[in-house]
């Protein structure tokens, strides 16, 4: 059977329940802790923070399908079902037998994957009746998602950007203000965490971690009618972005198409856990076997690099504590390219998984990345963002060492987004004047050091 350029599935076909991978894992996430009495937290703990219904998604852990409310649906029509492309153009120029698809996310304004989970916040938030959200956003596209979801339902949204973005994307700053957000750069002065991080690290060009920490208290000052909402890390995201990865394995199924392997990016890992989770499902289920491959940069290497344990979400120390991958809530790491894969933890979910063995991890330099990116933008046509260029590295190599072997393995990888507001970073790669930075063992001691008393 000839495979399409583009496989497209109709309305009808799109998923009506978001899949729970937790419902299938034999080991559990471990639960958040009050960072005071290191004991789990529960609904009433979470409450002062995040809306109602995502906490009873953060916590579950048993149901398998969560269904989709039909107001969260018919939003996902603008945009979904989202392309799964089959690389002919590429695998011609790698001159590989491996075949190769993508699943590409970047058909909306915000220009990524992000919208799947931000409708569904938004929208909690507004059955809740509150008046608006907060949050924090590292390249700028969660940002965008949310400010787009807000403004559908007609909610306000505040956005703390980490400062080195905001100076870098200026575009993507007025988009989200297009759609009625207001966008602080973090750190910044307008709440105490971050006065404390411009007294202790002056001229800073702020963190994932230092972001969520000015949200969460801002949220925390409107006396109860706003909530904070995250773009990555937690349970409930990758839930809503099982999405990307449902679709995806009914297309290839549609031609009865199997992949060897599925790489993501990870940052926090939102994109990736939705992309594995309905494949990683089956393999948990013992119905078939993948190599899942999570690509970090070298300059923030969570999993690589990191320590398995329960550390603070935010620079501020204020969030619950996650027993996640972590470099340390204190890391800041450097102002590259990297774009929203800057954040110092990784998903629990994933973290548990990586820390089994189901999954691989590997790290990658950001002219490597960019190398990739240009080749890919040269064949498929489209320009991607610096995020998903680090998955388009590895598929790039998974298909070049089956050219060595002769091979013909079957690789799936996800394309998170476009890359039309990270102009200033391709410009750098093309002038010559992007350079790899790779945290020493030191750097990463020095945050390490500081993660709090372990239960």
């Amino acid at each position: 059977m000839e495979i399409p350029y583009k496989i497209y599935l109709t309305e009808e076909e799109m998923p009506k329940a978001w899949y729970n991978v937790r419902a299938d894992m034999k080991t559990k996430p471990a639960p958040l802790l009050n960072p005071g009495t290191l004991q789990p937290m529960g609904f009433d703990d979470l409450r002062p923070v995040f809306c109602d219904e995502l906490i009873r998604q953060e916590l579950d852990d048993t149901t398998a399908n969560i269904p989709i409310p039909a107001e969260i649906r018919d939003f996902y029509k603008m945009y979904r079902p989202s392309p799964l492309v089959r690389a002919y153009c590429l695998e011609k120029a790698l001159g590989t037998p491996a075949k190769i698809y993508y699943k590409f996310e970047g058909n909306n304004t915000s220009g990524s994957h992000k919208l799947n989970s931000a409708i569904a916040q938004a929208y909690y938030a507004k059955q809740q009746g509150l008046a608006g959200v907060t949050t924090e956003t590292g390249a700028g596209q969660w940002g965008t998602a949310l400010s787009m979801a807000c403004a559908y339902l007609g909610i306000d949204c505040k956005v703390f950007m980490v400062k080195v973005s905001y100076e870098q994307k200026p575009f993507r700053r007025e988009v989200m203000r297009t759609y009625g957000a207001s966008v602080t750069p973090s750190p910044s002065d307008t709440t105490a965490v971050g006065r404390a991080m411009l007294a202790r690290f002056p001229g800073t060009t702020g963190s994932l971690g230092c972001a969520i920490s000015e949200a969460v208290e801002a949220a925390g000052a409107s006396g109860g009618t706003y909530r904070y909402v995250l773009g990555s890390v937690l349970n409930q995201v990758l839930l809503h972005q099982s999405v990307i990865g449902l679709e995806s394995k009914l297309a290839l199924d549609k031609y009865g198409v199997k992949p060897d392997i599925i790489i993501g990016c990870a940052g926090g890992g939102s994109n990736l856990g939705g992309l594995i989770s309905p494949f990683m499902g089956e393999q948990l289920r013992g119905e078939a076997n993948y190599r899942f491959i999570a690509v970090e940069p070298a300059s923030c290497p969570s999993f690589t690099r990191g320590k398995f344990a329960y550390d603070f979400c935010d620079t501020g120390m204020i969030c619950p504590l996650a027993k996640m991958y972590t470099l340390g809530s204190s890391f800041i790491p450097s102002a590259n390219h990297a774009g929203g894969l800057r954040f110092h933890g990784m998903s629990p979910i994933l973290s548990e998984l990586y820390h089994e063995g189901l999954m691989e991890a590997r790290a990658v330099e950001q002219t490597s990345v960019f190398r990739a990116a240009e080749q890919f933008a040269r064949t498929e046509g489209i320009l991607p963002a610096p995020e998903s260029s680090h998955a388009i590295r590895a598929a790039i190599d998974e298909a070049l060492l089956c050219k060595q072997t002769g091979e013909e393995k079957t690789i799936l990888f996800g394309l998170t987004g476009t890359g039309y507001f990270d102009m200033v970073a391709y410009e750098k790669f093309h002038d010559g004047k992007m350079q790899d930075y790779i945290p020493t063992d030191d750097d990463l001691s020095a945050a390490l050091s500081q993660l709090p008393k372990q239960p």
